[in-house]
């Protein structure tokens, strides 16, 4: 089930849900909109090798706003901070910004009960497009859970993005065995 408007709002007055900064304007009827951080990395090497640490270069955009090209990849990072502690939450990309040939992720659109950080964007475009920090760029929508949860994300062991970052963080699959 989807948490509506007035029960995003019950879960963040409850701090079920935290998203920071809170605007009361960025709540629609079934979602909470996020909106563009000023920072975005690019990885170093062209071709990425999945069992090994790729590094990334991180920029600021901007305040004329930054043209992303097709067929790079760049990890942006939300300006929220969010908290989710009894609902699953899932990002999904503003149909304004599909309507502009970007997709804010590649894979990663839902998060984890426990999920306590900004969220790093999987950005990529068809064409060049010039962005800007701080607009909307995402919504957040939340889903209840049913059952019990023993596996909190921001109290698992080995979880790979719990410490706090106001920057994209890049992919951390070499840590897993394989």
């Amino acid at each position: 089930m989807i948490f509506s408007d007035i029960k995003i709002k019950e879960a963040i007055l409850n701090k079920d849900i935290v998203v920071e900064p809170f605007r009361p304007e960025c709540l629609g009827t079934n979602s909470y909109d996020v909106h563009l951080g000023a920072n975005l990395a690019v990885y170093n090497d062209r071709v990425l090798d999945a069992k090994r640490h790729n590094k990334v270069s991180h920029f600021t955009i901007p305040e004329d706003g930054f043209i992303i090209q097709p067929g790079t990849l760049y990890l942006g990072v939300t300006e929220e901070y969010t908290e989710t502690h009894t609902a699953v939450p899932f990002l999904e990309g503003k149909s304004s910004v599909g309507r502009l040939g970007i997709d804010i992720h590649a894979t990663a659109g839902k998060g984890d009960v426990g999920f306590c950080n900004n969220w790093t964007l999987e950005i990529s475009c068809v064409q060049p497009v010039r962005i800007y920090a701080g607009m909307p760029i995402g919504q957040l929508i939340y889903f209840a859970v049913e059952g019990d949860i023993h596996n909190y994300y921001n109290k698992k062991a080995g979880a790979k993005y719990n410490s706090k970052s106001e920057k994209p963080v890049e992919s951390m699959m070499w840590k897993n065995t394989f």
